[in-house]
């Protein structure tokens, strides 16, 4: 037999070519000049030759399939099965397209299909046609599809319509489920129906133990299908005899509900299940007007919208969630019996699925997750950048190809960073900078911005730490001014200097270098913490009003860094810190990631504790203030390194990165 696919080198017709060639014909791919390797490709994948698998070069768009005349009087009269498989099956497609393609394209694949004689039209179809049925669709039903809105849906219904209605060679139609990758190999070509869940899925179980139940919605039954099934019907119903006319549902014949799937393919990921799953259904009482009126109300939308987006879900794919139709596969059961074909459980082959998507198709393997990707080209102004946290950051920067302006007050020491910098092939830009004066922080921004003309990203690194008890501070009230001064008024002079311009080219990043502090209520820090949790609240307070214009906010809670800034300290030559390399990568995780947020873990913790149990929180951090001394400098006594006890070490290594 011979063999005329359209589509053959697409997902389901590369599973289908091998199954026909098995049958000892000629197969015929449409292809389209561009696309020749493709055919190629299928050769070396299956073993066979330019002479049983043959590309027929042509456009689905245009009349007969654009073939050439020769072919077409090549051709006519030695096509047993022409297999229409070409289509958009892309929900985000826009509907020209999709028009264009399943309506128009199915057309030509009809007239081919006549031109040549073939001897017999397969339509490979989708339950798409039945639209939002309510209810049981039968293999035979067609005119009663229901909200047929949707492109997808309603081009697919027409494309159907134009082979019952305009085909005048026999033909059978085939309606597939929604078809995922192989049930043994979980191969597929493109992330489409179900696996628009997997990027949920894959945030909570980043976000919570496996073990930790959940709750989720339930919604309708989601007729899933892997494609082995789907050829493996195809072809057996294809070849068999007194068929023709007839349209077969290629489905699940009991198909799991849009919460069962989930929790399915939550276990194959590993990540945490849906205890309870709470049916849409229970908000029927609200009245359609109402619940369709809060949907429009613009927050909503726009929170909708900023889900969707980060999960990179087509806000058309919200209607399948609750799918109110069940599709009949009677007339495919009745065909397939003792042949062996049927739809195996999604249980069985969800974990192969899975493994496949996340090995292959996860989109944050195709991310540039590298700093470089980040930062080249761009400006980048780095404050207090000539020691400590702000010179490991200018270092990676520099490394990355970033267009690196660093700041600092001592000129010395700014040239001798930037030769140190340049040596490591850096585009280093120096100005000298007392951030404590508004009208240097002014002067500043005017040079940066003649300079360079924009800035990309600004991390507020510069600042002054005083560990001191306020008992030690009732007569050093300008320890406070002089901390606010520089922390926070002098990192919000330079923010509304540089925000103008991020402003009108909707783009920018601000990055705070905060402390941990914030977190844990840290005691002797209070000028210090005092600061940078006015520098915070500011950034939460922007970020909300710029949330819509591409201005990212990253707070960075860093813990104790063992940094020229904590060296009067004598007492942390003795406990943990993070070193400042470990710090360079939370700045440039921040600037990769663009988190509202980066803290440690312990941070986290602490903040968290404070919320809930207050008084416990603020006994932990008494214990330790009570074990930890106030230096001598904050005492007033002679300067001379103190003794540390094991107890302080053991201490603070379990809070480590905490001040005290």
């Amino acid at each position: 037999m011979n063999y005329f696919l359209t589509g053959g080198t697409g997902f389901i017709g590369s599973f289908l070519v091998p199954k026909l060639l098995a049958r000892g014909g000629t197969v015929y791919v449409l292809t389209r000049s561009g696309s020749m390797d493709k055919v190629k490709q299928l050769r070396e994948r299956w073993n066979a030759t330019d002479k049983n698998l043959i590309a027929i070069k042509g456009d689905l768009t245009k009349k007969n399939l654009g073939v050439a005349k020769k072919d077409l009087a090549s051709l006519t009269g030695k096509i047993d099965h022409v297999f229409h498989l070409a289509a958009v099956y892309d929900m985000m497609a826009d509907a020209e397209t999709q028009e264009a393609a399943n309506v128009d394209g199915t057309r030509n694949a009809v007239n081919f299909a006549e031109a040549v004689t073939a001897g017999c039209f397969h339509h490979i179809s989708s339950i798409a046609v039945a639209g939002l049925y309510r209810g049981i669709f039968r293999e035979d039903m067609f005119k009663e599809a229901e909200k047929l809105e949707n492109p997808y849906m309603r081009t697919k219904h027409e494309s159907e319509k134009v082979v019952r209605e305009e085909c005048d060679v026999p033909f059978r139609i085939y309606r597939p489920g929604m078809v995922v990758g192989h049930s043994k190999t979980g191969e597929i070509d493109k992330i489409d129906g179900p696996y628009y869940l997997f990027r949920l899925i894959q945030k909570v179980r980043n976000f919570l133990p496996q073990w930790v139940p959940t709750i989720g919605i339930e919604g309708g039954r989601l007729n899933i299908v892997p494609v082995d099934f789907v050829v493996d019907a195809l072809d057996y119903i294809a070849h068999a005899k007194g068929e023709d006319g007839k349209c077969f549902h290629l489905t699940d014949p009991d198909p799991n509900k849009a919460g069962e799937v989930l929790n399915i393919f939550a276990k194959a990921g590993h990540a945490p299940t849906m205890a309870m799953r709470i049916d849409s259904r229970m908000f029927g009482f609200i009245p359609p007007i109402i619940r369709q009126g809060v949907k429009k109300l613009p927050p909503i939308q726009r929170m909708k919208n900023a889900v969707l987006n980060d999960l990179g879900i087509p806000s058309s794919v919200m209607e399948f969630i609750n799918y109110p139709t069940k599709f009949d596969s009677r007339e495919t059961e009745r065909v397939l019996k003792g042949s062996g074909i049927e739809v195996p459980r999604l249980e069985s082959y969800a974990p192969a699925i899975w493994d496949y998507w996340e090995r292959n198709l996860d989109p944050d393997l195709f991310k540039d997750r590298t700093l470089m990707g980040a930062v080249k080209g761009k400006v980048c102004v780095v404050t207090g950048a000539t020691s400590g946290i702000g010179l490991a950051t200018a270092e990676l920067l520099a490394d990355a190809g970033a267009v690196v302006v660093i700041a600092a007050r001592t000129k010395e020491n700014l040239d001798a960073t930037k030769a140190q910098l340049e040596k490591r092939g850096g585009n280093i830009h120096a100005y000298q900078l007392d951030a404590a004066d508004m009208s240097e922080c002014d002067r500043f921004v005017a040079e940066v911005l003649k300079d360079h003309g924009h800035v990309d990203i600004l991390i507020n690194n510069a600042g002054r730490s005083i560990r001191r008890s306020i008992q030690f501070a009732f007569d050093r009230f300008h320890d406070f001014e002089r901390t606010m001064q520089l922390n926070y008024f002098g990192s919000l002079r330079l923010i509304m200097g540089f925000m103008p311009g991020m402003l009108e080219r909707r783009n920018g990043h601000i990055i705070n270098i905060s402390s941990i502090g914030v977190l844990t209520n840290a005691p002797r820090f209070s000028a210090y913490v005092s600061s940078k949790a006015a520098l915070d609240a500011f950034s939460r307070c922007a970020a909300s009003e710029f949330s819509d214009q591409n201005i990212k906010f990253t707070t960075i809670n860093m813990p104790l860094v063992r940094t020229p800034m904590i060296s009067p300290t004598k007492i942390y030559d003795s406990v943990p810190t993070l070193s400042t390399a470990e710090a360079g990568q939370l700045v440039a995780d921040a600037i990769i990631y663009k988190p509202k947020r980066i803290a440690t873990r312990l941070g986290v913790t602490a903040q968290v504790i404070h919320a809930v149990m207050p008084k416990f929180g603020e006994i932990i951090m008494n214990t330790g203030f009570r074990m930890f001394p106030d230096s001598a400098a904050a005492t007033g006594q002679t300067d001379q390194k103190p003794k540390v006890s094991t107890e302080q070490v053991a201490f603070a290594a379990l809070m480590r990165g905490i001040h005290w």
